[in-house]
């Protein structure tokens, strides 16, 4: 089955928004046969990848459709529960890569919520009116602020280390000590106990922000959206939002075809290649003209195809190990564009747009695949598509030209936007973690601003790995290929995951690094998923069988 990422609120059943001025409420209110696998019935707001998918929507278009909605508020739309977690059934069933790869992707829309509240300044507020187990908690995890009721049953929890033998699998651990700096004590009992935590014990233990009694709390809610809303610069009237059309995509063969991305699948290699075209037309005269061309602007159109291509690929071709990277185009049309958005910087939309790819920038990073960036005639490997090539775990560049190719020379050119607009998990720039050791290098690549650099330049700068002459390079680029697709790709995963991310360690990398690989790792464990494992008997009423051996 093709795992599908685009939608659109029309087409929720899982979620529905609802404006209160400035504030809007996103409500969970999961349909029980609406999940992926329709022998899997939803219950009590859980979730699987099609609750998230939506989720991952509607938090998208609050951010470009609703630019005057300065506060968020989720809640549940059901009684007495707010969210049970990630559905467990669903969870026994899914094979192990569905599984990683649906934490990953629950893990970036959290993040992308956190994004919301810290750069668009468009503020989440979690209403907790019942459980918010697991998952559900992960959820509330993400807002800046959480309510809990206080009707003596409402209460959050982590439990899936003594129900079911794994880690609470979307940032939950780390968020608790590394985010509410909730006593690591505190949090080795409160992650131990299946029933949670209530009341004004959970407000001391800083697990959420204030309790409310049942009589107060709707009238509480909402007092604290539009307190929070009031410390919002978002638009507060007047502005105009984005509508995010659906993508045009055709699927020929072995093809992804989008107006600005490209994706050819070669199988017997397992690879893809996918590429990305530079502007067709040049940058716009004025902030105007931008907002009139909506979702066509280059920028917001390319960073929503390159998304859903990664999202794409990452679900639906997991045996395409080795990604290449190539970007085609005019490079000062690309760095015209990055121009534009630094200029108008301070505008919302702009704004938005800039935080938009650099959120697609790091799904490509924690993408489990190998990445090559392949840089020849007519690339445009420039300003925030130069991103891509340093997203790359290797980049190749061919020198010069080929023989009877009119086209201008391979050549890579810096901007503006790669010294600080697209920041990794860790914090740093991918020039600044790419020189780690060599900071000295980032202010010598800085002086290069504007220049297209070709093969023996890029290579002197240290942009490239390699520099090869035009008569070596398809053998030189075959041997690569067939070299990397002949490793264990588990090895590969994790030796990628281990360099992408030099540098500090951040609430971010924990969260993609550390307890993802822990996960992955207790994703096979027999005391999680074999047949005497606690996932495996959660629910019929026998208890688990554990190996007692610690390694």
């Amino acid at each position: 089955m093709t795992i599908e990422f685009q939608t659109e609120p029309a087409r929720y059943r899982h979620w529905r928004i609802e404006r209160d001025g400035e504030v809007a409420y996103l409500i969970m209110d999961v349909a029980p046969d609406g999940g992926l696998n329709r022998d899997v019935e939803l219950k009590l707001n859980s979730y699987d990848l099609a609750v998230d998918i939506e989720l991952n929507d509607a938090v998208q278009r609050l951010r470009f459709e609703h630019p005057q909605v300065r506060a968020v508020v989720i809640k549940s739309g059901k009684d007495n529960v707010f969210c049970a977690g990630a559905n467990i059934r669903m969870l026994g069933k899914a094979s192990h890569g569905h599984k990683v790869n649906f934490c990953k992707f629950t893990n970036e829309t959290r993040l992308a919520i956190e994004d919301a509240c810290a750069n668009s300044k468009q503020i989440y507020l979690c209403a907790v009116n019942g459980t918010a187990a697991g998952g559900g908690y992960e959820l509330a995890l993400a807002a800046d602020h959480i309510m809990l009721v206080d009707d003596r049953r409402s209460s959050v929890a982590l439990p899936e280390t003594p129900l079911l033998a794994v880690l609470p699998g979307t940032g939950g651990l780390t968020r608790v000590v590394d985010k509410r700096k909730v006593r690591r004590d505190l949090a080795d009992v409160f992650c131990s106990t299946e029933e949670g935590v209530r009341g004004r014990k959970a407000v001391e233990w800083r697990l959420v922000d204030e309790v409310v009694a049942k009589s107060k709390w709707e009238e509480g809610v909402k007092a604290r959206a539009h307190a929070l809303a009031a410390t919002s610069d978002r638009p507060a009237n007047g502005a105009s939002g984005v509508t995010l059309a659906p993508l045009e995509r055709i699927i020929d063969g072995d093809a992804l075809l989008y107006p600005n991305v490209r994706v050819d699948i070669d199988r017997a290699r397992a690879l893809a290649t996918l590429t990305v075209h530079g502007p067709e037309k040049p940058a716009p005269a004025s902030l105007e003209e931008a907002h009139a061309q909506g979702c066509r602007f280059w920028p917001l159109a390319v960073a929503r195809e390159l998304e859903d291509a990664i999202l794409h690929l990452r679900f639906n071709e997991p045996a395409l190990g080795l990604l290449l990277l190539r970007a085609e185009g005019d490079a000062q049309a690309v760095i015209a564009y990055d121009d534009f958005l630094e200029v108008h910087a301070a505008d919302w939309l702009m704004r938005e747009i800039s935080l938009y790819v650099k959120r697609v920038l790091k799904r490509l990073d924690v993408t489990a695949k190998s990445l090559i960036a392949v840089i020849e005639p007519g690339s445009c490997f420039a300003g925030t598509l130069a991103e891509l090539a340093f997203a790359a775990d290797r980049q190749v560049m061919l020198v010069g030209r080929r023989d009877g190719d009119n086209r201008p020379p391979a050549a890579l050119t810096l901007g503006r936007a790669n010294f600080g607009r697209y920041p990794m998990g860790n914090g740093l720039t991918r020039l600044s973690t790419r020189f780690l050791g060599e900071p000295e290098a980032v202010a010598r690549a800085q002086e290069k601003i504007g220049t297209p650099l070709e093969g023996a330049d890029a290579e002197a700068a240290g942009l490239v790995t390699a520099a090869i002459e035009a008569f070596d390079w398809d053998d030189e680029l075959r041997v690569m290929i067939e070299e990397r697709t002949s490793f264990s790709p588990d090895a590969l995963t994790a030796m990628e995951a281990n360099l992408r991310f030099a540098g500090p360690e951040t609430l971010e990398t924990k969260i993609f690094g550390r307890l993802s690989a822990w996960q992955n790792w207790v994703f096979q464990r027999p005391n999680s998923v074999g047949p005497q494992g606690a996932l495996k008997l959660y629910g019929s009423g026998v208890k688990p069988t554990f190996d007692k051996d610690r390694v």
